[in-house]
């Protein structure tokens, strides 16, 4: 049987580092890059936090980063990964959507999460007409329009000014009084005359006949229930971990996430990294320093084993 050195499971900045990385190192990595190849960062619009860049799209970030990977010749498969077991040899078995199975010494996994639903009635039914979670994809389709934002980290924030650019006013619902979002980026929010916060409360269904018409809105501090009429919500509350495969192969925390120690999993030669591991800070720039680490790890570990 011949294993490969490294499998990297997922294609977003975490993923993509650490294949660079491991390819520099010569481990001859692989990338199972999975149905949508830059993860959740494809749908961010604008980030102003990572070196090197004042500004650029997210779908322009991972297209940099993808095609350094592939100027290295690093082999990708644009599939997922159904399954995770050992081998009696004792290395690890990835077992492909379409069936067939790649041996590795190490696994080094990265596939994020996906966005959070509310879970109210009306939410599934205007699911793409006029409930969305990807204000960068649907955004235009809200020119002139007045739209709701619901969360408030800096996700939602930054949906927010976002949708500002082409809707006539943005509602941004937060069930606290408190934003999460980095100061900063509140103080862009607060100026910007198009935005109002609606504070305390939670959105209870959404109504409307071919498309979205109005949301019901409980407030949280006296429970009193009123409505507003708008065409579009994006729905930013958070994310769940992608880590359902390895549920029976690896500890992890109370939400789904794999609970990592630099890097490490509670299987040994199984490593870690992104926004799918407990703690993440959720940033790119995070993920990318943790697939550095990573194929640091991995290189140790295999030259350990030879």
């Amino acid at each position: 049987m011949i294993a490969r050195n490294v499998i990297i499971i997922g294609s977003g900045p975490a993923g993509l580092t650490c294949a660079i990385y491991s390819a520099r190192a010569g481990l001859d990595p692989i990338v199972i890059a999975g149905d949508n190849p830059g993860g959740q960062l494809v749908k961010t619009d604008i980030i102003e936090n990572y070196p090197g860049f004042e500004t650029i799209s997210g779908a322009d970030l991972m297209m940099k980063m993808l095609k350094h990977t592939e100027s290295l010749g690093i082999e990708i498969i644009y599939e997922t990964v159904d399954e995770i077991s050992k081998t009696k040899e004792g290395f690890f078995e990835a077992k492909l959507s379409s069936h067939r199975s790649i041996v590795s010494k190490t696994i080094v996994i990265a596939t994020g999460a996906t966005h959070k639903r509310l879970g109210i009635p009306g939410e599934d039914e205007f699911s793409n007409r006029g409930v969305s979670w990807c204000a960068t994809c649907d955004g235009p389709m809200c020119k002139g329009k007045e739209v709701a934002v619901i969360g408030g980290g800096n996700t939602a924030v930054m949906e927010a000014m976002f949708l500002s650019s082409f809707a006539s006013h943005v509602y941004l619902i937060h069930r606290r009084d408190v934003l999460r979002a980095e100061k900063l980026t509140q103080e862009k929010l607060f100026l910007n005359q198009k935005i109002s916060c609606v504070w305390n409360s939670s959105v209870v269904q959404i109504l409307g006949g071919k498309s979205v018409e109005k949301i019901i809105i409980k407030n949280n501090i006296d429970g009193s229930i009123g409505n507003l009429e708008i065409n579009g919500i994006f729905i930013a509350i958070g994310t769940t971990p992608s880590s359902n495969f390895v549920k029976n192969l690896l500890a992890l925390d109370g939400e789904g996430y794999i609970v990592a120690e630099e890097t490490k999993t509670s299987c040994d030669g199984i490593f870690a990294i992104g926004d799918v591991v407990s703690g993440s800070l959720k940033q790119a720039i995070y993920a990318a320093g943790q697939g550095a680490l990573a194929s640091k790890q991995v290189e140790k570990y295999v030259n350990y084993k030879l």
